[in-house]
């Protein structure tokens, strides 16, 4: 009784069938008595089971990975789209105005309902292809406001971030992962100086250098996001472009 309760229903299974199989076989065997031809269709069968196991894995196997894909891809996107809502377009919005190309990004960046798939891989061929630079230091008083607003935000927002990175279907998304490590760094960074206001040259150059980091990710991931936004929800679409940290111009109220 008790080797009975330790086989598995995979093995119990293939015990019921191989049985019932054998049953059949002999059924067929006392109605027709015809053991040469039944042999002889036996032998077939055998020969082509291999290739009809294959294609039944292949199939099933096919469809149920094709299938746990498209969740965990809704899952990334759900949580992407948590991120920018809660950090990310805020953050882009104030970061880009420290970018002193800002004006020649924003026009490749401004994306619209009439985007196609072409129009967003150039703009992250273009994203890859160009490091950008940020006029953040503390020669002035501007940029010493920045890093100390930019510090009380993401203190408010630290929890959220270590929730994010707990997430275990963020290891299918490396490059989302690389942003959240960067701006969770960047969190730490800001966190652990008391007074941003007396750093020294090289301290604030290390800053700039944590900022570039998060502002180059970043924006990769939001092209990337926008366009999961025009093909699957187009509601949502609609609010990230009215939002959209890149256009001057944008405003979240309907426009006539």
């Amino acid at each position: 009784m008790k080797l009975i309760n330790k086989i598995s229903w995979r093995l119990k299974i293939a015990i019921l069938l191989i049985l019932s199989s054998a049953i059949l076989y002999i059924i067929q065997y006392l109605i027709f008595k015809q053991p040469q031809t039944e042999m002889f269709y036996l032998g077939i069968d055998l020969a082509f089971l291999p290739i009809e196991v294959l294609l039944v894995v292949l199939i099933i196997e096919t469809s149920i990975s094709e299938r746990e894909k498209n969740i965990l891809l809704e899952k990334l996107n759900m949580v992407i789209g948590v991120f920018f809502s809660e950090v990310g377009t805020d953050l882009l919005t104030e970061i880009s105005k420290f970018d002193s190309k800002s004006g020649k990004i924003n026009k490749k960046l401004i994306i619209n309902g009439n985007w196609v798939d072409g129009d967003f891989n150039n703009a992250k061929n273009d994203i890859v292809n160009t490091k950008y630079s940020l006029d953040i230091n503390g020669n002035d008083d501007v940029s010493i406001q920045f890093l100390i607003e930019t510090k009380k935000f993401l203190h408010g927002k630290h929890g959220f971030l270590l929730t994010l990175l707990e997430n275990p279907n963020l290891l299918e998304h490396e490059t989302f992962t690389d942003l959240l490590l960067a701006v969770f760094h960047l969190t730490e960074e800001l966190e652990k100086r008391d007074c941003i206001y007396d750093l020294t040259h090289a301290d604030y150059q290390h800053l700039k250098f944590d900022i570039e980091r998060v502002y180059n990710i970043m924006i990769y991931e939001w092209v990337g996001y926008m366009e999961y936004l025009m093909n699957n929800y187009p509601y949502l679409f609609s609010l990230a472009m009215r939002t959209n940290p890149f256009d001057p111009e944008a405003r979240v109220e309907i426009k006539d």
